[in-house]
């Protein structure tokens, strides 16, 4: 899925699909120039290429339309995005990107992520819990008051010197709960935009697809196309207790979308890696990748095992399956564009034609040494990443909440009373809002599931660092891991969140005195953390981003700002055309029906139709109905659930995907085979009137 990344024996794919292999091959195609290809590049909103766009189709957006398009986009939980479809804060994104939210109102009588759901009035509606939407207001160029602040600095004087620079300015942004502010780091460091959000914090559950429609062909036909997915999910916004009433929404278009018509995409794309360095990108191919691909292979078959232990530990575990699963094929797909073909030997050559540049140029004399600088870093986080993996990231990216949550009181009562530019980020005072909320966010937990991701975790742990490692003892003790995680999964209250809320409001004393069994075991962990913590931002990320942003300048003096920047999980556009493709020396059209549909369907999983699909279809839901399409609309992982945008400012699209082909993304694009795979509008509104019925919504959305 194009927005669920989630997750983390090296690159020897011996399961690999014949598709996957068939995708190394567009590598060779990619021109790793500092020219863009056509169609190319994520575009922030105040540096949209209109007449880049209008050469290419004849039409570019106008600064109403971009103004209209930017209020109606929203970003979510889980590296996702999403719009608002009507004027009372109806929300439209995908099933995927609220498989939490759904799996959080379901109980042993009612499983909702297997039969959807559909709140038929108003006060039905289910509150998600812990879920945030943020919109964005507006963007400022912060750079000058940046680079003043760290002029002449480097290593950790330059790390510390931005850091609060970034806290000064998101500070004096933030103005009330409402109101979230973040610095983006754009071009690697040559420019830093100030991004305002408009927080809200009461969203609530509406309608949800069924799993079967949502995820129609499961992990055979994740990242593929054709397609035949129906991946729906409707939200709201409330304030005050009552809908929320945005100043801009989407409509869905009047007319059906046609292919070689151009269209937009708004949405939330994640970090990419298209400038790095050659040596990052090994870096990732030989550390990264390897270890990533290793941790979530054990976890796809630690959680293969729970799917087959009963239905409430099927329950329990099958969101976390489904993206693991997810996570596992797409890092297969982003590994295999960088062993295979010529990517790093093409990025080799810009990067040695880019430096030859630069010593030519006594202006540009301070960038000659930044590759070498950075490739240095490589060298040291390589002795590094394993530990900062098991101790600092794991608790972020793949424990459950509560061990997040225990890890976020920790530091808040450590960092809490230092000056603001020298915390923590999360703890500064422009991100407390969202630590605080994170916090306090409500949750599920499953003891079972729970036990198992700690016995896990910390087998890991005592496994790859060693069993004699001083960090594993320190942190063990004499314990095993499965005593441990007796312990503490029978023995915490973290999980509820009144208690979590209590400590907060009791301040650093009562996070200190409180000897819950989870805290008890954060707090031997988190000296181990903080030391690699700092290790990784002193020496890796503090070199990477300085260097990174004086090789940025040296490409803004020779190019331009004509390629757009690498995806930052921030709001960006992607123009493109509704576009076929060729395929094995194929045609693959790009558009498919419900008939396709029902000719995949075996009425066996994953390719097994919900009954509410073969019931309508025997009510007469007209089989020629198109239901996915292609598009060249570039992008990557966080813009599952954007819009597809016509030039009218409608909606004809929904994504959820990418082709096989686009998970090198990350990397490079190529427009003769990298697509966007959405649900063609015209299926949204024949799947809500014919298979759903859901009249209250199809009713607010024609309003």
């Amino acid at each position: 899925m194009a927005g669920a990344d989630r997750a983390g024996k090296g690159p020897a794919f011996a399961g690999m699909t014949l598709n996957l292999l068939a995708m190394m091959l567009f590598v060779a195609a990619l021109v790793c120039s500092s020219v863009a290809r056509a169609d190319e590049g994520m575009w922030t909103f105040d540096n949209f290429p209109a007449a880049k766009m209008r050469a290419a189709y004849g039409w570019a957006p106008d600064q109403a339309w971009l103004t209209h398009v930017r209020l109606s986009s929203l970003m979510i939980p889980g590296d996702c995005s999403a719009s608002f479809v009507s004027g009372d804060g109806l929300v439209m994104t995908n099933h995927h990107c609220v498989r939490d939210c759904i799996q959080a109102q379901s109980d042993s009588r009612h499983d909702y992520i297997a039969n959807g759901f559909y709140a038929a009035a108003l006060r039905d509606e289910r509150r998600c819990p812990g879920f945030e939407v943020d919109g964005l207001m507006s963007i400022a160029d912060v750079t000058a008051r940046i680079e003043a602040a760290t002029q002449g600095r480097t290593g950790k004087g330059f790390e510390d010197a931005q850091r609060a620079a970034i806290a000064r300015v998101q500070d004096a942004c933030a103005t009330s709960a409402a109101v979230t502010c973040q610095v983006v780091t754009l071009y690697h460091g040559g420019i830093y935009d100030l991004y305002k959000y408009r927080r809200y914090a009461d969203v609530r559950l509406v309608f949800a697809v069924e799993d079967g429609a949502a995820n129609f062909g499961g992990d055979p036909d994740n990242f593929e196309f054709p397609r035949y997915d129906v991946d729906l999910a409707f939200l709201r916004v409330y304030e005050d207790n009552k809908p929320f009433h945005p100043a801009d929404h989407f409509r869905f278009a009047a007319a059906p979308v046609k292919a070689g018509e151009a269209v937009v995409t708004s949405g939330m794309p994640e970090g990419t890696q298209r400038d790095d360095t050659v040596a990052q990108l090994q870096f990732i191919r030989d550390y990264r990748h390897p270890i990533q691909l290793q941790f979530v292979s054990e976890q796809v078959g630690m959680l293969w095992e729970m799917q087959r232990e009963g239905a409430a530990l099927q329950r329990e575990s099958s969101s976390d399956y489904f993206f693991a699963m997810n996570d596992l094929k797409a890092l297969q797909g982003e590994q295999a564009a960088l062993v295979s073909g010529s990517l790093l030997t093409q990025k080799q050559a810009a990067e040695d034609a880019l430096r030859r540049r630069v010593a030519a140029d006594p202006e540009l004399a301070a960038a000659a040494c930044a590759w070498d600088r950075i490739a240095a870093a490589q060298t040291y986080q390589r002795g590094i990443y394993l530990r900062f993996v098991l101790l600092e990231a794991f608790p972020d990216d793949v424990m459950p909440d509560d061990v997040r949550q225990a890890k976020e009181l920790l530091r808040y009562a450590a960092e809490i009373g230092k000056p603001d530019g020298a915390r923590l980020p999360d703890d500064q005072n422009a991100n407390l809002p969202d630590t605080k909320a994170d916090i306090l966010a409500a949750g599920v937990d499953y003891a079972n599931l729970d036990r198992e991701y700690w016995a896990w975790w910390l087998t890991d742990m005592r496994f790859y660092l060693g069993a004699d490692d001083f960090d594993v003892r320190a942190i063990l003790g004499k314990e095993s891991p499965e005593q441990i995680a007796d312990e503490i999964v029978g023995g915490t209250r973290l999980g509820d969140a009144g208690v979590r809320a209590k400590l907060l409001a009791g301040g650093p004393a009562a996070i200190a005195a409180s000897d819950d069994p989870l805290l008890v075991f954060m707090r031997r962990l988190d000296g181990p953390a903080r030391k690699v913590l700092a290790d990784e931002e002193d020496h890796v990320a503090a070199v990477e981003t300085q260097n990174a942003g004086l090789i940025a300048q040296a490409k803004f003096k020779l190019y331009g700002t004509d390629v757009a920047p690498d995806g930052t999980q921030t709001p960006r556009l992607s123009y493109g055309a509704v576009q076929g493709y060729e395929q094995d020396g194929q045609f693959v059209a790009p558009f498919t029906n419900f008939a396709g549909a029902f000719g995949r369907a075996t009425g066996a999983e994953p390719f097994k139709l919900p009954a509410s699909w073969v019931k309508a279809r025997q009510a007469g839901l007209d089989m020629a109905t198109p239901l996915d399409m292609a598009t060249t609309n570039d992008i990557v992982g966080g813009n599952s659930g954007s819009p597809v945008i016509d030039r009218r400012g409608d909606m004809v699209g929904l994504v959820f995907d990418t082709d096989i082909q686009g998970l090198g993304g990350a990397f490079g694009y190529d427009p003769a085979v990298n697509r966007t795979v959405s649900v063609d509008a015209t299926a949204l509104q024949a799947a809500l009137t014919t298979i759903y019925h859901a009249d209250r919504l199809v009713r607010e959305m024609a309003q």
